[in-house]
Order: C-alpha cells, then sequence, then structure tokens
C-alpha cells in the first residue's frame, strides 16, 4: 500500500493562522507555535472585550439618561420607572440618542411621566 503524504492540508491550515498573526512581534507573527498561542489569547481578549464593551456602553446611555433627566427636574431612576408605569418601551441606547438628538422631544417624555413619578 502507497505512503499518504499529509503535508497540503498541514501547511494550508498553518498558512491560514499565520496569516491572521501578520503584524504581530517577532516569533509570533511566523512561527507556527508561538503564532497559535498568540492568536488564541488574542481572540480571548476579543471575546471579553465585546462583552465589556456592552456593559460600557449601556453604562454611557444610563449617564446621558440621567443627565437629561436631571434638566427636567427628575432622577434616572424615577424617570425609568414612570417609563415602566406609563408602558414606554424604549431601550436605554433609544433614550440616551432622544436626549442628545432631540431634548424637545425627551422633555416631553418626562413631562408624559412627571405625574406618574410623584
Amino acid at each position: 500500500m502507497s505512503r499518504i503524504k499529509r503535508g497540503v492540508i498541514t501547511k494550508r491550515r498553518h498558512k491560514r493562522l499565520l496569516k491572521q498573526t501578520k503584524g504581530f512581534w517577532g516569533q509570533r507573527s511566523n512561527v507556527f507555535k508561538r503564532a497559535n498561542e498568540t492568536l488564541m489569547r488574542a481572540m480571548r481578549f476579543a471575546y471579553i472585550g465585546r462583552r465589556l464593551k456592552k456593559r460600557e456602553f449601556r453604562g454611557l446611555f444610563i449617564m446621558r439618561i440621567n443627565a437629561a433627566c436631571r434638566l427636567n427636574n427628575l432622577n434616572y431612576a424615577q424617570f425609568i420607572h414612570g417609563l415602566k408605569t406609563a408602558n414606554v418601551v424604549l431601550n436605554r441606547k433609544m433614550l440616551s440618542q432622544m436626549a442628545i438628538v432631540d431634548p424637545a422631544a425627551f422633555t416631553q417624555l418626562a413631562k408624559l411621566i412627571t405625574p406618574a413619578a410623584k
């Protein structure tokens, strides 16, 4: 029986990984074993970073909403509670955008919920 040489598939896999590590420093970009370790670590950090980004942006949205609420003599907690009791379904991202782009509409929303908040 003839021998099967597997170099082609391995080389393809190695080249694909080394292409992803282009720009890394030293052996991390051109030695497969080092590049693989570095890439796995980089991908883990990227995954964690995507989760942290969501968390940080939510905090930013809340800060912006709170600042807009203070201009309307409310605080964030009263505002969110008033929205829930008034059955207004808007996420924090849209509320924050509204506070920046269209403050008049945000003020109308605050007036709508003010009786429910007090």
